[in-house]
């Protein structure tokens, strides 16, 4: 079986182990490793923001990749138009979300909103 030295530590594992026996690194035969699961990122960008993010990621440290970006689509979104469990956007298809406009399970809209448990940014907010 092929071995390689661990990133972290340096210890020889095999270039297949899903975890070092010594430090615990994920993956650490590979020379870098940021995280698993599944991301895209459009090369078309519009004000620095790619037109479309798919992230349903997790770093390292098992946190959630929130997509960022024009159209996102993800766990979490922050962007202008998403699909999420958890978003902030302009216009929101989420199970939880704050957006402009969205259709939710549970969320806080400005102008229009759907969903079981949507609510009026205004009228939860006195300020408004």
């Amino acid at each position: 079986m092929p071995m390689k030295n661990c990133r972290e530590c340096q210890h020889a594992v095999s270039e297949h182990a899903f975890a070092c026996p010594n430090c615990g690194a994920p993956y650490p035969a590979r020379e870098k490793w940021d995280g698993w699961g599944f991301e895209y990122k459009s090369k078309t960008t519009i004000l620095g923001l790619p037109l479309l993010h798919i992230s349903f990621k997790f770093s390292p440290n098992k946190m959630p990749v929130p997509a960022k970006g024009i159209i996102s689509i993800g766990q979490f979104g922050i962007d202008i138009i998403s699909i999420s469990q958890f978003t902030i956007a302009v216009y929101a298809l989420a199970q939880f979300a704050i957006a402009y406009s969205l259709i939710a399970q549970i969320g806080l809209y400005f102008y229009q909103g759907y969903g079981q448990f949507v609510r009026r940014i205004s009228e939860r907010i006195s300020i408004f």
